[in-house]
């Protein structure tokens, strides 16, 4: 089985270890999440592809979900001790090594895809890790600011998220996506896949930056492959990070069912909502045209996770055998 997800950061990244599970012998290619890429102290940094690829790979801090396993600081303490920031991003020394590695390879002209191959091939990955770009696209969101001109700025997403904590927000706009093209293999994974997973990965600047990339959206709306969906939002708030700030940012109620119908009928073929909280919405959302189920979706443990994972595949092996009749 070929199995191609698109997915965020430490949600996607711990869904997909279910996903594993569910399936060790599947073929699963991951398609990250770009837009939290950023640069500082000279290195880039790309969060969400780190996250998966640490979360797979066995070094990730278990606790936190991102950032390496038995960390220590000692570059982030030299720096305050210089006065250097800012101070709101901490990296790790293990992490700082990452940074060095790909930010050494993209300066000798390689590609980013061709940069997280090589990363991944130290940690030996169970599936194949692909950026959802090789270009810069970087997630930015419009906040209050009385001292702006319009009493509005634009801020990086990781500014906006980790220094300032998701204030409301009033648009997301992903900065060079418009000109963007899919990385290498990304458009071959969707259009040969036999079941593609949208993981309970945040909507708007995670997943929903992977489809704004021209050609990805349309590549898993025509994709023969059944597309399954999993809520990120539980009982009308999201179980992890700042979904319902940046939904209402682009006018989508914080609703399992609305976020089903944000990605819409056209790109979903199937959605789950969690039993305890959603079930209600199952008829809303199959009245929008998409096939819906009401199981358990919060990860509390790995045997959770694996059976939420298989629930996603139970659904597309249902409405691949509807269109098979």
């Amino acid at each position: 089985m070929r199995i191609t997800a698109l997915a965020g950061g430490v949600g996607g990244a711990r869904f997909l270890r279910g996903l594993i599970a569910a399936v060790p012998s599947a073929e699963i290619t991951v398609i990250g999440n770009v837009g939290d890429d950023m640069t500082m102290h000279g290195l880039r940094i790309c969060p969400d592809l780190d996250t998966v690829m640490y979360t797979l790979g066995g070094g990730i801090h278990e606790g936190q979900g991102w950032g390496r396993a038995e960390e220590t600081f000692g570059v982030a303490e030299e720096l305050k001790a210089y006065g250097v920031g800012p101070d709101w991003f901490t990296l790790g020394d293990k992490d700082i090594a990452t940074h060095l590695v790909r930010t050494q390879m993209l300066g000798a002209g390689y590609p980013l895809s061709a940069v997280t191959e090589a990363l991944c091939t130290r940690w030996k990955l169970p599936v194949r890790l692909l950026p959802s770009t090789d270009e810069r696209v970087e997630t930015h969101v419009v906040i209050d600011d009385a001292e702006a001109a319009g009493g509005r700025r634009a801020v990086h997403f990781q500014e906006y998220w980790v220094r300032m904590h998701a204030p409301d927000a009033h648009a997301i706009v992903s900065v060079g996506a418009e000109t963007a093209k899919p990385a290498p293999g990304v458009l071959a994974a969707i259009a040969e896949a036999d079941v593609i997973v949208l993981p309970p990965s945040n909507p708007v600047v995670s997943i929903g930056t992977i489809l704004e990339i021209p050609g990805i959206r349309q590549a898993v709306a025509d994709a023969a492959a059944p597309v399954v969906g999993l809520s990120p939002i539980v009982g009308g708030g999201p179980v992890r990070g700042m979904a319902d700030k940046v939904l209402a940012a682009v006018g989508v109620a914080v609703t399992a069912a609305a976020v089903a119908e944000h990605y819409g009928a056209n790109l979903l073929d199937g959605w789950l909502v969690d039993a305890d909280a959603d079930g209600g919405a199952v008829a809303e959302v199959e009245a929008a045209g998409i096939a819906c189920r009401a199981v358990p979706l919060l990860m509390s443990s790995p045997e959770a996770t694996r059976a939420m994972a298989q629930a996603a595949l139970d659904l597309a092996a249902e409405l691949s055998a509807r269109t098979a009749v």
